[in-house]
């Protein structure tokens, strides 16, 4: 038996060129340029020049009869963005840590000249060998794992060697070559384990008794070094604690890893980052300004409109093409527009929230604050602020700052004060900075410590910000 039954359902469906108009306030000033660029390339519609108020009247005049038929082509009734923004927002994303897994807004952009295997090969090229040595000497450097060290025996690379180029090698072939390779820069690369690089780099360096007891050190009682048992490596070694101090300061400049981080001289820090934003000072009045200097300035080509207006209508396929890439472009003009004054609104938001902050420069006088908070004081979506503050930089009259580490959760003071996670980060610091460094606070001790200041938090809280604030614990921080 047929039935006839009536529901109700709301759905939220999205154009392509809707998504493309949010994917815009995600973009930084690089992405931003590149962009526009080629969007230049693409539409011969848009040109770069500085579109005058008169030649924007004309254009929008002269386009009025070219709008698009159906929803195809985005038109002004798409200027609300927050009509098309999310409905149902994880709640991930209203919390003050929403990035993405893969995501690490706190490391400075890295740009790579040379890879350091590249580096050392060419320093195997200044080397008297034969060609067969040579590529034994390659071998070597490519087996190397990412820090540097080598984890290969001379029996394996040799049978690896053997195996790859399809000819014989003897493992005494690769003992001879081996010591040519860890003389090379940066010295401690080919170390079999943290013991042989620190023994490398001490070999090189000048004889001097300090040096030389280091040496001895590192030889004769790593496990201890390691572990800071310091009494026992003096007691063994009859030393006294200012000889042992120097023996310390000596290691602790040493690179546990021959190649830091899987880095090297080869690579350097791009100092480059281009914010988003300049924000000025004027005695508490704060101006805030779009960094607009690369990007190319666009707007209608004159003689294309000319084209749309006389209507050809010997060649409709030639008219349709021109009156969608006309409503493309005005989409697009009408999208930067809206980008910068949503993002000027943000920013300002901001300001206004953290104005203590701003003034200062103080990470304690941040107050907390989540997305929502900025998206209700300028009534926009909570997924239109993530998109224009993730990956977006300040310049500021203390620094340049990433605007995602603005955004704090809240921990409740003695007071009934809602303080800043940074704040109590900031505090934590501090603790340790003036910290007896013979006998360093654990975890524990931090913990009650921040109480008696009124920052009631439990001791994995302080494990948590600790690690977040890369300080080790404290057997690894004492100090003789």
């Amino acid at each position: 038996m047929q039935r006839l039954t009536q529901t109700q359902r709301q759905t939220l469906k999205f154009s392509p060129l809707q998504i493309q108009m949010l994917n815009l306030l995600g973009l930084n000033t690089l992405e931003l340029e590149q962009r526009i660029k080629d969007e230049l390339e693409e539409n011969p519609v848009l040109e770069e020049g500085v579109e005058t108020p008169e030649q924007a009247e004309e254009n929008s005049d002269g386009l009025d009869d070219f709008q698009p038929e159906g929803n195809d082509l985005p038109t002004d009734d798409f200027r609300d963005w927050d009509e098309f923004a999310d409905d149902d927002i994880p709640e991930y994303k209203t919390r003050s840590d929403n990035f993405a897994a893969d995501e690490d807004f706190y490391t400075s952009p890295i740009v790579q000249l040379n890879t350091w295997r590249e580096e050392l090969k060419e320093q195997v090229g200044t080397l008297e060998l034969t060609e067969r040595q040579r590529l034994i000497a390659d071998f070597i450097v490519d087996s190397l794992d990412d820090d540097g060290f080598l984890k290969y025996d001379a029996y394996n690379i040799a049978d690896d060697i053997s195996f790859t180029n399809n000819i014989w090698v003897e493992e005494s072939e690769i003992e001879e070559i081996l010591p040519l390779i860890r003389s090379l820069d940066p010295p401690g690369v080919a170390a079999r384990d943290l013991q042989d690089c620190l023994l490398l780099q001490l070999e090189r360096k000048p004889h001097t008794p300090e040096n030389t007891l280091s040496i001895e050190v590192v030889r004769r009682h790593m496990h201890e070094l390691a572990g800071r048992n310091y009494e026992k490596i003096m007691r063994v070694m009859n030393l006294d604690n200012e000889q042992l101090k120097e023996v310390l300061g000596v290691i602790a400049h040493l690179n546990p890893k021959p190649v830091v981080g899987g880095q090297s001289s080869s690579l350097v820090v791009n100092e480059n980052i281009l914010p988003e934003y300049f924000v000025t000072n004027d005695n508490g009045l704060f101006e805030v300004n779009l960094n607009g200097r690369d990007l190319p300035s666009i707007r209608l080509s004159k003689a294309v409109v000319e084209m749309a207006e006389s209507r050809n209508k010997s060649d409709r396929a030639t008219a349709q093409f021109v009156k969608s890439k006309l409503a493309s472009a005005r989409w697009f003009i009408d999208a930067l527009k809206q980008r910068e004054q949503t993002m000027l609104n943000t920013m300002r938001a901001i300001i206004e929230f953290q104005k203590d902050y701003f003034i200062t420069g103080d990470v304690r006088q941040l107050r907390p604050m989540i997305l929502k908070d900025i998206a209700d004081r300028i009534g926009m979506d909570i997924s239109t602020i993530s998109r224009v503050t993730s990956g977006k930089y300040a310049q500021t009259p203390f620094g340049i700052i990433h605007l995602k580490d603005l955004f704090t959760e809240g921990v409740k003071n003695d007071e009934g004060e809602e303080v800043s996670n940074r704040e109590i980060q900031q505090a934590i610091v501090e603790i340790i900075e003036k910290e007896d460094k013979q006998s360093p606070y654990t975890d524990q001790q931090i913990q009650e410590l921040l109480t008696e200041k009124g920052y009631p938090v439990a001791r994995r809280t302080v494990a948590k910000y600790r690690e977040q604030l890369n300080i080790p614990i404290a057997k690894i921080r004492r100090e003789l």
